[in-house]
């Protein structure tokens, strides 16, 4: 079975790469010292600061091997060479919540990326997909748990 492509912005790609390169050559050695010190202490049986310097190491490498995961099934978005004639990923969009009357602006990027409390929606998220593929002045219509939530596209602008 094929893996998922991780869909991910430019900014994305680098925030993830400088994670990676963040932990595999600094974040190792950190721990690696915290280790060796806390051997010296002698007995490890009841050595809390071994034990948290492991389970920080575990931490790491499990984090690593995530990070490792995403980039290798990356798809990266040219965000210049995104169609402003409609909503894709890559681009910000401006809708008017046509109930409770209020401007909201989203950036769109693939699931990885998603952080709503900057703005950046998934593409596979219920909003997310359903702005996919519409134009400006189209109004769409999002089935939440709520009920349907209707919103006006405003405007579809690049990110940079």
């Amino acid at each position: 079975m094929e893996e998922k492509k991780n869909i991910l912005t430019y900014e994305g790609l680098r925030k993830y790469e400088d994670e990676l390169h963040e932990l595999k050559v600094v974040k190792r050695q950190e721990v690696a010292q915290k280790i060796k010190e806390a051997r010296e202490q002698g007995d490890l049986s009841e050595n809390a600061e071994y034990d948290a310097a492991k389970d920080e190491q575990r931490d790491i490498e499990t984090r690593i091997e995530e990070l490792e995961k995403i980039l290798k099934n990356a798809e990266v978005v040219v965000e210049d060479e995104v169609d402003l004639d409609k909503i894709n990923i890559g681009c910000v969009v401006k809708i008017f919540d046509v109930e409770y009357g209020e401007d909201l602006e989203y950036k769109i990027v693939g699931s990885t990326e998603a952080d709503s409390l900057k703005g950046k929606i998934s593409n596979e998220s219920p909003v997310g997909k359903a702005l996919i593929g519409h134009k400006i002045g189209d109004v769409v219509e999002v089935e939440t748990q709520m009920g349907v939530i209707r919103y006006r596209v405003m405007e579809i602008q690049r990110s940079n």
